[in-house]
């Protein structure tokens, strides 16, 4: 088993371990995407307690998940875990969501700010905006108040 094969299956199965002490026994798939391993876990009665209020939880585990890769020196350390397609499902929301956002800044033709957003969701908005030629965005703010603008291309 090579470096990043290891770094995988101790990342599922930490994460298994993990589940298991909310009594949760699952079968987690992993798999590897531009050296950010992808941990899925199927959907259960806990989704909501594992996923917290806005996503925070979730958030919660990767970290350890991270932490534990980066205590053992593994050459892949960043980690990436849904729970039910959740964040799939909420990154979809967000795109929708971009629709109504790219028509007000179109109409007004005035900048707008967005609500401060955690990094996985501005990466999303401004993924999105590759979509829509006349409409640019950038990340303003610190920490928690990092936030997007979006403006009309010059």
């Amino acid at each position: 088993m090579n470096e990043n094969d290891q770094a995988i299956e101790d990342a599922r199965k930490f994460l298994e371990d993990l589940l298991s002490f909310f009594g949760l026994n699952v079968v987690i798939s992993a798999t590897l995407a531009e050296d950010v391993i992808e941990l899925s876990v199927p959907s259960t009665h806990l989704n909501g307690f594992l996923i917290g209020q806005h996503g925070d939880t979730l958030r919660a585990m990767q970290a350890m998940v991270s932490t534990m890769l980066k205590n053992k020196e593994s050459p892949l350390n960043r980690v990436n875990i849904d729970i039910a397609d959740y964040k799939q499902k909420h990154a979809q929301k967000i795109l929708e969501e971009l629709d109504g956002w790219v028509k007000e800044v179109r109409e007004s033709g005035k900048p707008i700010a967005l609500k401060p957003m955690n990094a996985a969701d501005r990466r999303t908005v401004h993924r999105g905006l590759e979509d829509y030629s006349d409409v640019s965005s950038h990340s303003e703010g610190e920490g928690r108040d990092r936030h997007i603008v979006l403006e009309l291309s010059a």
